[in-house]
């Protein structure tokens, strides 16, 4: 295998930032990763999984190897009569296996078409969009125990998802590599199009009967409208979750800021919308350098060229104390920062 030294990390996060490693190589099978840690040389080295670098900030040089997962394939596992189970490499591109998935008229994974990275970061991070979440899908994944060498099978339930969280963020945060994961998708779709902007587009597309198809398409229309492409600026997607409040939080927020944007959720609880909070502040549009918000998404920050992960981080932190101080509510990051 070709292990490479001092590479520059610009192509491989999409944030285009220009970290170096000391150590750079790839690995297609569960088997190439365990030679690469286990040889002596490498022993006690930190190591990286890296997939689709979509959703990190390189805020220095990585003093160690960066492994990039490109474990590869589609292939469907059982079916019943209502559903279809279909394993993904970890290394396979998220948008690709969604639009395979739509081609095969396999429903569940609509709502979250031109989402960027790879399969395998799905369930660390229980990516979501337009009401739709991974863990709504999700039915298995293969991981590899970066310490002991084995591969351990995780259930939905001992993922422990939660709002861009599972135990891959938290409890194990570095302690596997993720090498498969198998989505129960349904033959019969049962279509979610009541969150953001899906019926409207659906509209102006003249749709009139609807499908996992016409839903997938009115969302990669919604997202490449309001979204920067990474391939041109370069970004990370949303940067900061939609934080989670009490009532009496947000009763008191309603009466000061009338046209908050909200909604509640489980336990009484109400959800804001970070990006109405950040271009409350003024951020919308903001630039500083080469670093800045993106104009028409205000969750998103971006990379005008050469901005360094210092930067964008830099900023990241100015805008989360300005929401603080206007409204009181600390905004968390949730691109991972490296």
């Amino acid at each position: 295998m070709l292990i490479s030294e001092n590479v520059l990390l610009r192509p491989y996060n999409t944030f285009g930032i220009a970290a170096h490693t000391r150590y750079f190589t790839s690995f297609s099978s569960a088997a190439a990763l365990q030679e690469i840690l286990s040889a002596p040389e490498r022993r006690g080295l930190a190591h990286m999984i890296l997939g689709g670098g979509s959703n990190m900030l390189f805020t220095k040089d990585f003093d160690g190897i960066i492994l990039k997962n490109e474990i590869k394939g589609i292939t469907v596992v059982k079916e019943d009569d209502a559903h279809v189970y279909v394993k993904a490499g970890a290394g396979e591109n998220w948008h690709g296996f969604v639009m395979d998935c739509i081609g095969h008229n396999r429903a569940g994974l609509e709502n979250l078409s031109l989402i960027p990275g790879n399969v395998g970061a799905s369930p660390m991070q229980n990516i979501g969009a337009y009401g739709v979440e991974i863990r709504d899908t999700f039915y298995e994944l293969e991981a590899f125990n970066l310490e002991d060498f084995t591969t351990v099978t995780f259930n939905n339930p001992e993922c422990e998802f939660g709002y861009r969280e599972s135990v891959f963020k938290r409890k194990y945060k570095g302690q596997f590599a993720i090498l498969s994961v198998t989505f129960k998708l349904n033959k019969n779709p049962h279509f979610n199009i009541k969150y953001g902007a899906i019926e409207e587009e659906l509209k102006r597309m003249g749709v009139h009967e609807l499908s996992i198809q016409a839903i997938s398409q009115a969302v990669i229309n919604i997202r490449s409208s309001k979204l920067p492409n990474p391939a041109e600026i370069g970004n990370a997607g949303s940067f900061f979750k939609n934080p989670t409040i009490d009532a009496t939080t947000y009763e008191r927020l309603k009466t000061a800021f009338p046209h908050i944007v909200a909604y509640p959720v489980e336990g009484g609880h109400y959800k804001l919308a970070a990006g109405w909070l950040i271009e409350q502040c003024g951020w919308k549009g903001y630039r500083e350098g080469d670093a800045g918000v993106h104009a028409k998404q205000a969750l998103v920050l971006v990379n005008y060229g050469h901005a360094s992960g210092e930067d964008i981080y830099r900023l990241s932190q100015q805008v989360l104390d300005s929401v603080h101080a206007k409204f009181g509510v600390d905004l968390e990051r949730e691109v991972n920062i490296v």
